[in-house]
């Protein structure tokens, strides 16, 4: 694939770090000395903060806003988005350049190569890469929502807390369990404030929960009861639901050679966001092995450090800015007019259902997402 200049400057993925690169890129780039290319799997970006809104509730309508092509993110047109998924890297230890290589065995140079492919989910939250998948998923998951009596979730993290207050709006006599692995909700990260405040509230709205449990098979569909790893039977759940956290989308990273990942698939990367051994491969967002809780706030002290050192090295000079951490910030809905959030800054700080209804739970920023991506 070839634009108008000789060398490309490539990322891959376009969720919310990648298109952020992208947009600060394509106003620094010279598209006379570089092509910038935005590789995804589908033509548009997905606010997946908003999906399991998206799942459960089909008045939201949030097919109609939460998608948005990725079409208006380049300034003064200096960039392109191309529909693809990267199987692997061609690329020499301490050699600059290389090759991404394509799904359908498209083979794309690059003299720089940045990776923002983010995590992957199950259950509802998996939002199918193929295009014609999507709609027939959210809608098969809305009816599954609205047809069961007794929904289990298992994992009390961000994603399980948020579903139940989904399914608690729309269903509110509905049972719905929490199946979590800790003691108690989400992790010890937080703080007890903000973990016992979303077991309060969610408790009040006639959610219940088991800690210290786990379930490592989902039953199969009209399978009804499930049976804890200890053995305790939940004879009635007729719909058990995937929350877990999600997983590095890493695997066509390996490519490089086994050791580009940690034992978890994390990318092991320098302060510079550089691969440790590839000076022209950067990584930013989720994937990245760094110490931190995985979440879209950190895009705010990643994207800087990565931009300001990609322009470096193509410059020639050796990139400098450093990622240093970022503070641990999280806003948790609990349905449409509730959550809380924590600030991991000042000691440690709590804010609760207003302050979460203002930035999050009214429309799960799908508004500023929409803007951010030109629409």
């Amino acid at each position: 694939m070839a634009g108008k200049a000789e060398q490309n400057v490539v990322i891959v993925g376009g969720g919310y770090a990648g298109f952020q690169v992208a947009k600060l890129l394509s106003k620094k780039l010279d598209p006379r000395r570089y092509n910038l290319i935005l590789i995804n799997s589908r033509s548009y970006a997905v606010a997946l903060p908003a999906a399991v809104r998206l799942v459960v509730d089909a008045e939201s309508k949030l097919e109609e806003t939460a998608f948005v092509k990725l079409d208006r993110i380049y300034a003064n047109g200096n960039g392109e988005t191309k529909v693809g998924v990267v199987t692997s890297i061609e690329a020499q230890p301490g050699v600059p350049g290389g090759a991404v290589v394509l799904a359908n065995g498209e083979r794309i140079s690059y003299a720089v190569l940045i990776l923002a492919t983010g995590s992957t989910s199950s259950g509802p939250c998996a939002i199918p890469e193929n295009e014609d998948d999507v709609l027939p998923f959210v809608n098969a998951w809305r009816q599954k929502f609205a047809k069961a009596n007794h929904v289990v979730l298992i994992g009390g993290g961000a994603v399980g807390i948020e579903l139940a207050g989904e399914v608690k709006d729309l269903y509110p006599t509905k049972k719905v369990t929490i199946v979590h692995g800790g003691n108690q909700l989400i992790n010890a990260t937080y703080g007890n404030s903000l973990r016992k405040g979303l077991e309060k509230r969610l408790h009040a709205r006639g959610v219940e929960f088991m800690f210290n449990e786990y379930i490592d098979d989902i039953p199969e569909p009209g399978v009804v009861g499930v049976t804890t790893r200890s053995g305790k039977l939940i004879s009635d759940a007729d719909l058990v639901v995937s929350a877990r956290g999600g997983r590095p989308n890493t695997e066509y990273v390996t490519s490089l050679g086994e050791d580009t990942v940690n034992g978890h698939g994390f990318v092991k990367i320098k302060p510079t966001m550089q691969l440790l051994n590839h000076p022209s491969i950067f990584a930013v967002g989720d994937i990245i092995d760094w110490t931190e809780q995985k979440q879209i706030a950190k895009l705010m002290w990643h994207v800087p450090v990565i931009v300001a050192n990609v322009v470096s090295f193509l410059n020639g000079v050796a990139p400098t800015k450093k990622y240093a951490g970022a503070p641990e910030i999280i806003v948790i809905t609990n349905g449409k007019k509730g959550g809380m959030g924590y600030f991991g800054f000042l000691g440690g700080f709590t804010l609760g259902d207003w302050f979460a209804w203002l930035v999050k739970s009214r429309h799960f920023m799908v508004p500023h997402f929409r803007k951010d991506l030109g629409y």
